[in-house]
Parts: structure tokens; C-alpha cells; sequence
């Protein structure tokens, strides 16, 4: 059960990835969070806190997610890696659509909001760390793992935009994890 903290978070979340930065007050979070006026500014006092509490909460949902999916995929072998990787890109492409989009918002905002920025780096920083610890649990060496992750960043970006949205994202991983541990056979 969310506690209500988590639910404003949720639904700035969702505010922001559907109707973007401009959209996002406190007004407009306790309105779409469905709690009494003034709920979102006592748990987050300025705009700045409210992104830094949105960032967090993004965090905490996609290890959560990440989490559950590897529960289902199974022992770490290349196959299920790619299963991973091609479940995550059409879940954040699709279903997932709005918070990947708020997380892009963020990316923009930090740019003038130096504690938002620090808080979107150590979380992917977290996230970039858990990664590597994953893909070499398959032979990908850490140096590659950053190949491995701005690929996800850019095929996420254009499926967002409309480009690649018909096709299956499998084969594409299939090569590039494949070339990332030839070495290994």
C-alpha cells in the first residue's frame, strides 16, 4: 500500500510525463493526487524539493521494476539479459511511456537546478553500478556496459519520438550483447 507521500509523488509523476514541466504545480499534484489543497507543498515545500522528490521516487520505481523482471527472467545468461533489456525498452516505451517521459522533464530541468541534477546523478549513478553488476554476471565487462546502456538510452529516445515503434527490439540486442562478450568465446 503507497502511502500518501508516494501517491502525490505518483501523480506528479504522471503530471509531469502527460502535460510536461510547465503543468506541474502543487495545485495541479493535489488535484491529480486526489488529496486536500495544500498536501503536496507539506511534504515538499518548493518546486525544486517537489523534482528532487520526483526524481527519488522515479528511482525507487524502475529498481522495484527491474527487481520483479529479473524474478521472472531467471538465472543470468545472455537470452534472459536480452529478454531483460527488450521487456524494459517496450515497457518504458509503452505502458511505462509517461514516467520515462517525466524522467526526460527532469534531465532538462536539472540543467538549471544544480541539487535536482546531484540528486538525478546519484541515482544514476545507483542504477549504472547495478547495471554493471548485472551485465557481468553474463561476461560484459564493465567499460561495456556503458555501450550496452547509452544504446537503451537512444533506442528508448527514438521509440519515444515514433521511430523503430513496429519493430522488435530483440535482434539489435541480440547483436550488441553478443559483441560485447565475443571475447569471451
Amino acid at each position: 500500500m503507497a502511502t500518501r507521500r508516494e501517491e502525490i509523488l505518483d501523480a506528479a509523476i504522471d503530471l509531469l510525463g502527460t502535460r510536461g514541466l510547465r503543468a506541474l504545480t502543487h495545485r495541479a499534484v493535489d488535484e491529480a493526487a486526489a488529496v486536500p489543497t495544500g498536501s503536496t507543498s507539506n511534504y515538499f515545500r518548493t518546486r525544486e524539493a517537489l523534482l528532487i522528490g520526483v526524481a527519488e521516487r522515479l528511482e525507487e520505481r524502475d529498481r522495484a521494476d527491474w527487481e520483479a523482471l529479473n524474478r521472472l527472467l531467471g538465472p543470468a545468461t545472455v537470452e534472459y539479459l536480452v529478454e531483460g533489456l527488450a521487456r524494459f525498452i517496450l515497457h518504458a516505451t509503452g505502458p511505462d511511456r509517461a514516467r520515462t517521459l517525466a524522467r526526460f522533464a527532469l534531465f532538462s530541468e536539472a540543467q538549471t537546478m544544480p541539487a535536482l541534477h546531484e540528486s538525478l546523478q546519484r541515482g544514476h549513478r545507483r542504477l549504472r553500478d547495478w547495471a554493471i553488476e548485472m551485465a557481468a554476471q553474463v561476461g560484459i565487462a564493465a567499460g561495456d556496459t556503458t555501450i550496452l546502456v547509452d544504446y537503451l538510452d537512444g533506442v528508448v529516445v527514438h521509440r519515444l519520438g515514433g521511430a523503430g515503434t513496429e519493430t522488435d527490439p530483440r535482434a539489435a540486442l541480440e547483436r550488441l550483447v553478443g559483441a560485447l562478450t565475443a571475447d569471451l568465446s
